[in-house]
């Protein structure tokens, strides 16, 4: 087989859209949508709410461990990060009892929680619905061939049913390559999203953990 050229690729493409339809607009529509929610999520999952919870629990604790609370809560309010929003929140209660430490930081985790994981559910319903309007045009396009074959000449019904149907496919081809990168995408998003909440719980707990045996201790 030759190289196609980049004209004859791009004659392809206009052919293969020109074939879906309308359909393969409304595809394009709902693939943007849920391309635009990706990119948001991933800046604000990558970029804002994430940190490394090891490197910043060892400072914290480097601050508590000087009893210098003022200080760890200053570089819990100098990121935009999730895990030292809510570390801050018990740090400002360090002076009170464990009780009333684990309530602001449960408090707070149930606040910073569903803005992590907000959106995220929009991406699996994207594929869903470019799935299920891709098969649609499938069908629309199978009704119409099977419609036009039926009036046709009988020595041209097989090469119309034929070129119909290759046709009718181009809608579900395009919704599966959305729902498929959008399925993708997901999985990456959710796995960031579990990261960020499961060091929550985790450095909350020892945050805990650090305050209830440092008040053990004398003074």
């Amino acid at each position: 087989m030759g190289e196609v050229s980049p004209d004859e690729l791009i004659n392809r493409l206009a052919i293969f859209w020109k074939d879906g339809g309308s359909f393969m607009w409304a595809i394009l529509a709902v693939w943007t949508f849920g391309l635009a929610i990706s990119l948001e999520r991933f800046l604000k999952l990558s970029l804002k709410f994430d940190v490394d919870g090891a490197s910043f629990m060892n400072e914290i604790q480097r601050y508590v461990l000087s009893n210098d609370i003022q200080g760890a809560i200053r570089i819990c309010s100098g990121t935009g990060a999730m895990l030292p929003r809510v570390l801050k929140s018990g740090l400002k209660r360090a002076s009170q009892s464990i009780s009333q430490i684990q309530n602001a930081i449960d408090a707070t985790a149930l606040e910073v929680i569903p803005r992590i994981e907000l959106r995220l559910n929009y991406l699996n319903l994207v594929a869903n619905i470019s799935t299920l309007i891709g098969l649609l045009g499938t069908i629309q396009g199978l009704i119409n061939s099977f419609a036009a074959v039926a009036s046709a000449d009988p020595t041209q019904k097989s090469q119309l049913l034929t070129q119909g149907i290759s046709t009718a496919m181009n809608t579900t081809y395009f919704g599966l390559v959305s729902a498929i990168s959008m399925m993708i995408i997901h999985t990456y998003l959710t796995s960031r999203s579990d990261k960020i909440i499961n060091e929550i719980d985790e450095y909350s707990v020892k945050l805990l953990d650090f305050l209830g045996t440092k008040k053990q201790k004398p003074s």
